[in-house]
């Protein structure tokens, strides 16, 4: 998520400009992850999502609340979103990078509600504030940390008055991250495998141990090969990636994986001669941090079946089928759960 100054000016100037009346803050009493009490309503019916993560948390969540996306959803992603929301329209985004939202198409659409789900910081406890003040209409940030996913379902849930829908998704959580856990339980340290995150067309840029974007890896016991002074994304050198050597390579780039074995800087890496290079799913949303939501449930269980192939039993397609089917309300056919896998 990003806030920049500029943002605020343009909200500051559109309200000058369209004078629209505050929204009424008559609402429920709820202390966000800022520790922001935000009177929020009872029932929201047109809600706003800050930026991805929370775009993917509302759609499980409550679809039908939706008033559009941050981005238009791809063609290839369509067969796997209720049709009723896929149509919606792009409106752009107030967090991360870019923050490209126009605003008066936002106000335009009169949500009642926006909420935000992700890292919680001064710079986000600033935008939420602002935008709050200046638009008139409540804003929530509740925390994306993968800690506390299950309680942060819940805590959406109640802003989005859907408790009963929160509660199942989060059971879901809670039992997902105890399946890892046994499952770790019984893999000692050492017999578990090195892992590079390979990102764009060249796989040089990568996330760095403990970063949001390699938070997944980690969780499920990958020893992520990217100590790096930064907690964020960077670039690394080839070079730098042989001396690594990992066993396995993460890549969320089609183009890379299916150059990678003909590419010469990459030859004698271990993943790479031992065919442990694995593109990781991304419709429609992806497995592993685009964005770093629910989403990632399921490249929990994806990446257990690649980093511990003899250690798990249960069958990764039925557990893809039943994901989708229970978070994204479609229940893909075989054809499609195969194209999906395959990469």
């Amino acid at each position: 998520m990003r806030y920049s100054p500029a943002s605020a000016l343009k909200v500051a100037a559109l309200i000058a400009l369209t004078a629209l009346p505050a929204a009424a803050f008559d609402g429920t009493p709820f202390t966000d992850a800022t520790g922001r009490e935000v009177q929020v309503p009872a029932n929201p019916a047109r809600v706003f999502a800050a930026g991805p993560p929370a775009a993917t948390l509302l759609y499980t969540l409550k679809p039908a609340a939706m008033i559009g996306w941050v981005r238009a959803p791809k063609t290839s992603d369509l067969p796997f979103l209720r049709p009723e929301v896929a149509a919606l329209p792009e409106l752009g985004r107030l967090t991360g990078k870019g923050d490209t939202l126009n605003l008066e198409v936002l106000l335009s659409a009169t949500p009642d509600l926006i909420v935000d789900y992700g890292t919680v910081s001064g710079t986000y406890t600033d935008l939420a504030a602002r935008v709050q003040d200046q638009s008139g209409v409540p804003y929530v940030l509740v925390d994306g940390s993968f800690a506390v996913l299950p309680q942060s379902i819940r805590d959406m849930g109640k802003v989005l008055a859907v408790p009963e829908r929160a509660d199942q998704l989060a059971a879901y959580a809670e039992a997902t991250l105890a399946e890892i856990d046994a499952l770790l339980a019984e893999i000692p340290e050492a017999e578990r495998p090195t892992v590079y995150l390979a990102r764009g067309s060249e796989g040089l840029e990568t996330a760095a141990k403990g970063s949001i974007n390699a938070e997944i890896i980690e969780r499920v016991g990958g020893r992520n090969v990217a100590d790096l002074e930064t907690k964020g994304l960077a670039n690394v050198s080839a070079e730098q990636v042989q001396a690594w050597a990992p066993q396995v390579i993460i890549t969320i780039d089609r183009d890379f994986a299916a150059r990678v074995a003909t590419m010469p800087e990459w030859q004698g890496v271990p993943a790479v001669t031992n065919g442990r290079v694995y593109l990781a799913p991304a419709t429609p949303f992806g497995f592993i941090d685009a964005p770093p939501s629910v989403n990632r449930l399921i490249g929990l269980k994806w990446l257990a079946h690649k980093f511990y192939p003899e250690k798990v039993k249960t069958d990764l397609t039925t557990a893809v089928e039943e994901f989708y089917d229970l978070f994204y309300g479609v229940k893909p056919d075989g054809a499609a759960l195969a194209a999906l896998l395959g990469g």
